[in-house]
């Protein structure tokens, strides 16, 4: 149980994180400590940080807190909670395969699986009353969620022309949004199938996304386009999410562990001056 490393580095589909221990680490993540640590550049680099923390008593098995890397704070996280799972079990934190993980968005069950890990995202709801966006000169029609997280999404009939780089941020920081929202552009190619592009909220373009993709599965579920049970594509690979009636969320998908390390003495000097 005292690992001898700082990090944990993991990522679901491109969708990259490094895992640590609030217990261990030894100094509290501020803002501007998470900024640093996710730099590309200057830090390790990460689309953010999944933080093990003790969950509020009798609330779930652990507690988990999700960083992004401009240093705010995520309520859930589908790729996190696949990769914290992973962490959980393969370094000794439990031997169960199955267990509860505490969010801000709420408290998920998890199950690992031989090929993957499968996660009760919880149940979406659904803005009926904001239908479409002003954005950039144009009407766009949307479909405004929550999956525990705030959710934008946009289904169109061609993801090829959807300038996700322009849009992406421009949607996010929408005056509708004053919590900013995730956004998703989805293109539906059958009754199982949809693709998808990605800009979240507090780290902008990525690979995938397990939130995201529960909520493009939901809009399209909605509006008739898709049955229960559907694949979500993205540039960074598939996730199968399900769907019911109550629109409550079931995702399963992959999770590799790339590395492990530590923080050099520099810069953990550099960061306890930030």
């Amino acid at each position: 149980m005292n690992p001898p490393f700082d990090f944990v580095r993991s990522h679901g589909l491109g969708n990259d994180y490094l895992v640590m221990d609030a217990g261990r680490l030894g100094f509290a993540l501020t803002p501007d400590r998470i900024r640093a640590i996710c730099h590309r550049n200057t830090g390790v680099g990460s689309d953010g940080i999944l933080l093990r923390v003790e969950p509020p008593a009798g609330s779930a098995d652990f507690g988990l807190r999700i960083l992004n890397p401009d240093g705010s704070e995520a309520e859930k996280s589908g790729n996190g909670l696949r990769i914290f799972a992973r962490f959980l079990h393969d370094h000794g934190y439990t031997k169960q395969t199955a267990f509860t993980i505490h969010t801000l968005g709420g408290v998920v069950r998890v199950e690992l699986l031989p090929t993957g890990v499968r996660v009760e995202m919880g149940r979406a709801t659904i803005n009926r009353q904001l239908t479409a966006l002003d954005v950039a000169g144009q009407s766009l029609p949307v479909t405004v969620l929550s999956v525990g997280n705030p959710h934008c999404v946009s289904i169109v009939k061609d993801l090829a022309a959807v300038d996700l780089h322009r849009l992406g941020p421009l949607i996010e920081n929408h005056p509708a949004f004053p919590n900013r929202t995730n956004v998703q552009f989805a293109q539906v190619t059958g009754r199982r199938d949809v693709r998808a592009l990605i800009w979240e909220r507090g780290a902008g373009h990525t690979l995938a996304s397990g939130s995201s993709s529960c909520a493009v599965a939901v809009a399209c579920y909605d509006k008739g386009l898709v049955d229960g049970d559907v694949t979500v594509h993205m540039e960074g690979g598939d996730l199968r999410i399900e769907v019911d009636r109550d629109l409550n969320l079931v995702m399963t998908g992959p999770v590799e562990e790339i590395c492990t390390g530590r923080l050099s003495d520099e810069f953990k000097r550099r960061l306890l001056q930030a």
